[in-house]
């Protein structure tokens, strides 16, 4: 009971940390959600082709896989809390782009802005909670924390897109990107000048220094030589092959989804507010389910959620595959996955990743595995738009089965090795 105490205390003292950096997640979702639930009123208001909604999300997407390999290295040169506290400022800029969009090119152009600064902040604000966070294990309890606030930005971003459905031309639109960049200004400003949060960064690199000077540690930064010149090379190539599946594997699977979702429904005959108002109904519902993963995934019931997530998973995207040219099976689906996903998605990638690697590579590693999946994603995306229209959404979907199985495969591994080498 004690240590439980302790715990609690340490995890509610360290809380605004996690808050600051969840709100950037709840960007990086938002922004890809915001621009799925609102692409069929960009199309429409200015005249795009399927193409070109396709460029969009791929060029979207590709910025977010840009901004994740990156950003590490861009932090390492100007400074992890510095990139942690503006990265949002041009968030806001590339957005507030996006409100004013008059073409296809200004709203590419603020879509790339707005998803390099997304992707370049996830694996950066990570990194700073585990930077701030007094010990390993409150270092868990508020990374697993964090992923609330992706889910909190899908919310908002479809509750947004059905408040202002049916509003006429491009200004539902303009108003969700113009919601997205007051929330990114306001984290900016909170972050540079909050005064408390300035104490927890100084704290935590006091007591690294303190911990590298007492201690033999990895000095080196390069997940190159951690990978294959370091004597852990072996179980750290095989955590980062496993990790990487999985997380490639279901982003292709969550990206599909977080794109593309109110455009299958509106090309299976749903109107926008359904489509939308339908978003906010699964996530509405998701959010709790996401608050007990935060308590699953430090505790023994961890991994056989992680194998019922799975089979969920695959049940719903199987029922696609047999009648997903069908409404009512479409919106069945994208329930069941949503419900699977929380157990066996991307807060377990965090986790995972937290738990296998030593601080001084977890940026880098997060980055790499992060933006290795959205390149795939994004190549994916160029074609996507046709791959879910209604006469072929079946054999789509019968692919999208078997990389649930192949990510769930990988999982067992990672499960697996975690136990051989001790870290369960």
């Amino acid at each position: 009971m004690r240590r439980m105490a302790t715990k609690s205390k340490k995890f509610t003292e360290y809380r605004p940390v996690a808050l600051a950096a969840g709100l950037g997640s709840m960007l990086g979702s938002g922004i890809i959600v915001g621009l799925s639930a609102t692409i069929t009123v960009w199309q429409q208001g200015l005249g795009l082709t399927n193409t070109q909604v396709g460029i969009i999300s791929g060029a979207l997407t590709f910025a977010i896989a840009f901004g994740s390999l990156f950003g590490g290295r861009f932090a390492a040169s100007v400074g992890l809390v510095r990139t942690f506290n503006w990265t949002n400022l041009f968030y806001g800029i590339g957005t507030l782009l996006c409100v004013f969009a008059v073409n296809f090119e200004m709203l590419l152009v603020g879509a790339v802005i707005a998803g390099i600064t997304s992707g370049c902040d996830l694996p950066i604000s990570l990194s700073v909670v585990s930077h701030d966070a007094p010990d390993n294990k409150t270092s868990s309890e508020l990374v697993s924390f964090t992923q609330v606030f992706w889910q909190v930005g899908i919310f908002i971003s479809y509750f947004c897109s059905f408040l202002v459905s049916r509003l006429d031309g491009l200004l539902g639109a303009r108003v969700v990107f113009t919601i997205l960049s007051l929330i990114a200004l306001l984290t900016w400003g909170w972050r540079t000048f909050s005064t408390r949060l300035q104490y927890f960064h100084e704290a935590g690199t006091a007591r690294i220094a303190s911990v590298a000077s007492q201690s033999n540690v990895m000095n080196s930064k390069s997940v190159f030589q951690a990978l294959f010149k370091s004597e852990n090379r072996g179980k750290l190539l095989k955590f980062f092959l496993a990790i990487l599946i999985f997380y490639v594997g279901w982003n292709l699977l969550a990206n599909t989804w977080g794109q593309f979702q109110t455009f299958m429904l509106v090309k299976a005959n749903a109107s926008q507010s359904l489509a939308t108002g339908y978003g906010i109904v699964t996530q509405l519902l998701g959010l709790p389910l996401v608050a007990l993963y935060a308590w699953i995934a430090g505790s023994k019931y961890r991994n056989a959620a992680f194998s019922v997530g799975s089979v969920i998973m695959f049940i719903a995207i199987s029922a696609m595959a047999m009648g997903g040219n069908l409404l009512w099976v479409i919106m069945g689906a994208i329930f069941l996955y949503g419900l699977g996903s929380n157990f066996s998605g991307e807060a377990l990638y965090k986790v995972w990743t937290q738990e296998s690697f030593p601080m001084e590579i977890r940026s880098s590693i997060q980055g790499i595995i992060n933006g290795i999946s959205r390149i795939c994603c994004a190549l994916f995306a160029f074609v996507t738009p046709s791959l879910v229209m209604p006469a072929v959404i079946k054999t789509t979907m019968w692919c999208f089965a078997a990389l649930v199985l192949v990510g769930w495969v990988a999982g067992l591994l990672m499960i697996h090795w975690q136990k051989k080498y001790g870290l369960e």
